[in-house]
């Protein structure tokens, strides 16, 4: 074999050669085919298409054309990549799920939710939308710069002019080498008010922006959950943002229930979420779907409907199928595109601000364009008038010329006419001689000047010509403008936002025994006196009641103890705030709980990460453990361990201390241990603890609360039945951990079990709530002071079906900040009226019969006796009291 010659042969270092052949071949992807640019919103793909559409006149008031045609047109002009790529692109602009204002109005089968794909191309038919005009407008009047395309035979657009920003109206999404991108689409409406706004403010921070641009706005609608997402991406450019189905429960007949799901989030295949729900049911991995079916159709758009169990909660199942399915899912937001030509990821205002740098060059370019025509004509006008002033010499001078060669010559040095003028001279035809048609040059010539000064003044002043670029985008706003589709969801519990953002209030959250959760102001309930019938606090459902109340700042944690000894956070501002008489929303949806886990405990705390605080527990059968509040400073949404258990056991309650507090744990049977806390070491988040009381047979603890052992609290007891009582805490005697506590109460048919042991200062307000959801707000100085072994006076009037369910202290600090805000209404003025009118006359008439005296001794005596009378029995009860006391000593 000859040797080729040595000037043919170019030797090369195999890595320099493939690093520079990938990165020219990257840059190439990059550029040439899978990123938007910045001014347009389009890839080079998309640009070609429509350019080929206006090319072949497409436009909407004219018939549709066949896709394919489009098709070959693009690729042997434009884009010799495939038609499938082309098709594809042009099917995807043509769906009204995929962008949020389409670009192509196709007619056939374009595809479907479900993941169908579009007919073949030589089916379906297409066309542009009467929003792509606004792309394609001013095209010919050099607003742009056209480029060869790849064979040189042709010429193309680098950019189109967009009348609108449609980078961020219609998203684009793109993998590149190295690189990708997914912008969200947005309301067109919303955008063009952030550009607006920008042009009105230059230095306008993305969150003046977001107050036009609320979020992405997708075609499918559906829900997003909170704006902190939105506001990363907004900010860097990066940023997830959740999007959740929008499902509704029904009632249907015999108790059951049914979920309707109506949109869906944006690019979820439909069939493939349906059939995932379904395997999940099938699979039992959720509990109580019994029929799933798609009932989606053109007049009624997406409805796809779950059938539930009669037993079932339809609201477990839903949240399950958020957690589980598509239903809800994120939309990774990452802005890159081609600024300049290079890839760059940008922020919203980034965006907004090369977009209204690209208006205003194709308005400045587009005035140039004008004025120059502008002038060309009106220099022809002048050549006109100077004939007409001067026709029978004109006449006579082209009469004599021998060709139009001489004629242009002799008049351009007769007349001093330019060569164009000349020309137009002799083109001029007689009838232009006639007086009417003088005039109309004259008018014509005449309008003429006005508009090149006006088109010289805006390329003069800056502000002009940006008014223009507003004028005509608050054109398109009114014309194409509309509504939001997707709903942002503010305030709920998986929205997690700046707490800059939110003003910090007193809050009542409350829990109710079927585990819904909502808060409240703290003002919502006003102090009555004892013996009232309270104020609903929220309709129940069947057999519900609230068992759980807690108040707080809206920028407090709220820990969640479950029975399982298990701990969740969130804070107090994710909870949903909903009118006092809703129920409120499952506390599934807000915490991740298992089916059997139940809330026992909410406790609010200011900061986690204190390393003097201290967490004590107590079990049902006793145990008490105390952990260091700093170990539950970082807690997941699913959850963490807060405590071990042995044998079958469940954890009761959770208290706050300091670690310089007595220990109090009261049983229902109303026995009541005392004891130092540092008797407890601190032990580990998971650890079981040690015994704290010894229980007697049939009893079960109910209370666990903390004191001061120098203090002047009270030792605060109630009964089921709706009496209670205040005790000196110094009545209760400090003992060792692990004994069998001492009498706190006499337990009799009238006043009931204990369902609440708690300590107060004497400052504070009572909440008392029965299971019919009634709460009565009282002066815990209205609440006689009783001794250890008293029953008590009455706190609320309750019907033969009704029982105290649950007690709150509202704190002296939560009753200045609510007489501050001073936030009560006429209706609840009127109404705290007339339930003091209807205690009043009650109370008259009132007789509170206690037997709790040895030896059968019977004491009648009303509510409102006077202080003397109280003192004189109280003195009596005191000595009673010491004796019982006596005797329990000795009995242990």
């Amino acid at each position: 074999m000859a040797e080729l010659p040595e000037s043919r042969i170019n030797e090369r270092n195999i890595t320099s050669e493939m690093r520079e052949s990938f990165l020219d071949y990257a840059m190439s992807v990059i550029v040439s085919r899978a990123l938007p640019d910045v001014r347009d919103g389009l890839k080079p793909v998309h640009r070609r298409i429509l350019y080929g559409v206006n090319e072949q006149g497409m436009t909407p008031d004219k018939p549709y054309k066949k896709s394919a045609r489009i098709v070959g047109d693009v690729m042997g002009k434009y884009h010799p990549h495939g038609d499938s790529s082309i098709y594809e692109a042009m099917v995807r602009m043509a769906q009204d799920f995929s962008y949020r204002y389409p670009l192509i109005d196709g007619q056939g089968n374009f595809g479907s939710m479900d993941g169908d794909g579009a007919a073949a191309m030589r089916y379906t038919e297409a066309r542009m939308t009467k929003i792509t005009l606004e792309m394609l407008k001013d095209l010919n009047k050099d607003t742009i710069d056209f480029i060869d395309n790849y064979d040189g035979n042709e010429r193309e657009p680098s950019v189109l002019p967009s009348r609108f920003p449609n980078l961020l109206v219609n998203g684009a999404s793109g993998i590149a080498v190295g690189m990708a991108t997914n912008i969200p689409p947005h309301n067109l409406t919303e955008v063009i008010n952030g550009v607006l706004s920008l042009s009105h403010n230059p230095d306008i921070t993305i969150a003046e922006l977001m107050e036009d641009i609320q979020g992405p706005d997708f075609p499918t609608a559906g829900l997003i959950l909170g704006k902190s997402g939105i506001r990363r991406a907004y900010e860097t450019g990066r940023g997830s943002v959740q999007m959740r189905a929008r499902a509704e429960i029904e009632e249907r007949g015999g108790g059951r229930q049914r979920i309707i799901v109506t949109e869906i989030p944006y690019q979820v295949n439909k069939a493939r979420m349906i059939e995932k729900i379904a395997e999940l049911a099938r699979d039992k991995k959720i509990e109580g779907i019994t029929d799933l079916r798609d009932e989606t159709s053109l007049r009624t758009g997406v409805r796809v409907v779950i059938d539930i169990r009669k037993d079932a909660n339809a609201s477990v199942v839903l949240n399950n199928l958020y957690k589980q399915t598509p239903l809800q899912t994120s939309f990774g937001v990452n802005m890159i595109a081609l600024v300049k030509g290079r890839p760059k990821l940008i922020n919203l205002k980034e965006a907004l601000v090369e977009y209204l740098e690209h208006q205003k060059i194709v308005v400045r370019r587009r005035t140039i364009y004008n004025l120059k025509k502008a002038q060309d004509r009106a220099h022809i006008l002048e050549g006109l008038r100077i004939a007409l002033d001067n026709i029978d010499e004109i006449i006579r001078v082209i009469r004599d010329s021998d060709t139009d060669k001489v004629a242009m010559a002799s008049l351009q040095e007769d007349f001093k006419l330019s060569e164009r003028q000349a020309q137009a001279i002799l083109d001029m035809r007689l009838r232009r001689l006639t007086g009417l048609e003088r005039g109309k040059i004259e008018e014509e010539y005449n309008n003429l000047i006005e508009y090149i000064k006006e088109l010289e003044a805006i390329l003069a002043d800056e502000e002009k010509l940006l008014q223009i670029v507003r004028d005509e985008l608050m054109d398109v706003r009114e014309r194409f403008g509309d509504d939001r589709l997707t709903e942002i969801q503010l305030g709920g519990l998986d929205n997690i936002e700046d707490e800059d953002l939110i003003p910090e209030e007193q809050i009542v959250i409350t829990l109710s025994h079927n585990n819904y959760i909502k808060r409240l102001p703290v003002s919502t309930y006003r102090a009555q006196h004892r013996g009232g019938r309270g104020v609903q606090g929220m309709n129940t459902l069947e057999e519900d009641f609230v068992s759980q109340l807690v108040t707080l700042s809206t920028h407090d944690n709220v820990l969640f103890f479950t029975n399982k000894g298990r701990v969740y956070k969130l804070k107090g501002y994710e909870v949903p705030e909903l009118s006092r008489q809703s129920k409120g929303i499952p506390v599934v949806n807000a915490i991740e709980l298992d089916s059997d886990e139940v809330i026992s405990t909410m406790i609010a705390v200011k900061d986690l990460e204190s390393e003097e605080d201290y967490l004590i527990f107590a079990t049902l059968k006793g145990r008490v453990k105390r952990s260091a509040l700093s170990n539950f400073a970082h807690i997941n949404r699913n959850g963490k361990i807060a405590i071990s258990f042995k044998n079958d056991d469940e954890l009761i309650a959770v208290r706050l201390t300091d670690g310089q507090h007595d220990i109090l744990i009261g049983t229902s049977h109303a026995s009541l241990i005392r004891f130092p806390e540092d008797s407890l070491r601190p032990l580990g988040r998971t650890a079981a603890g040690v015994k704290g009381i010894t229980l007697r047979e049939g009893d079960k603890v109910v209370g666990l609360d903390v004191t001061q052992s120098d203090s002047d609290d009270e030792i605060l007891v109630v009964t089921e039945n709706g009496y209670g009582k205040r005790t000196p805490v110094n009545d209760y005697r400090l003992s060792n951990r692990g004994g069998k506590g001492i009498k706190t109460a006499t337990i009799t048919e009238r006043n009931g079990n204990i369902v609440c042991i708690t300590s107060v200062n004497g400052q504070e307000d009572l909440m008392v709530v029965t299971n019919s959801g009634v709460i009565i707000r009282i002066d815990i100085q209205d609440i006689s002071q009783n001794g250890r072994a008293a029953q008590g006076v009455r706190l609320i009037k309750l019907n033969d079906d009704q029982f105290v369910s649950t007690v709150a202290k509202v704190s002296e600090e939560d009753k200045a900040a609510e007489e501050a805000e001073d936030l009560e209404t006429d209706n609840e003025a009127l109404e705290i009226a007339q339930t003091e009118q209807l205690t009043q006359e009650e109370s008259v008439n009132e007789t509170v019969i206690e037997d709790d005296v040895p030896g059968n001794a019977i004491h009648t005596e009303d509510d409102a006796d006077e202080d003397g009378r109280q003192e004189v029995r109280q003195d009596f009860m005191d000595r009673v009291n010491e004796d019982i006391d006596h005797a329990d000593d000795e009995e242990e």
